[in-house]
């Protein structure tokens, strides 16, 4: 299981704005282009892993202040799937 949770976790630590609109579509989230370069932004480097809940905890808080509560609370879904798995 901990190789699903590295990829998981490089994924969304290099994730593109381009590849975060291409997911947020995916998953019907709505995110726009300066959204999805925010949250990109933040992400590059972090190395957050979204499978301890206080790191994800913090990173949803960021996303919020970037696209707002209600992108964050889909995003926030979409990490719950993911991990629960």
């Amino acid at each position: 299981m901990k190789i699903f949770e590295s990829i998981i976790n490089h994924k969304i630590n290099t994730i593109t704005a381009e590849e975060l609109m291409k997911y947020a579509k995916q998953f019907n989230i709505v995110v726009n282009r300066s959204q999805a370069k925010k949250i990109a932004e933040y992400l590059k480097g972090k190395n957050i892993n979204i499978f301890d809940d206080r790191e994800r905890s913090q990173l949803i808080r960021e996303i919020a202040k970037a696209a707002g509560p209600q992108t964050a609370r889909e995003v926030n879904k979409l990490f719950t799937e993911l991990v629960k798995n």
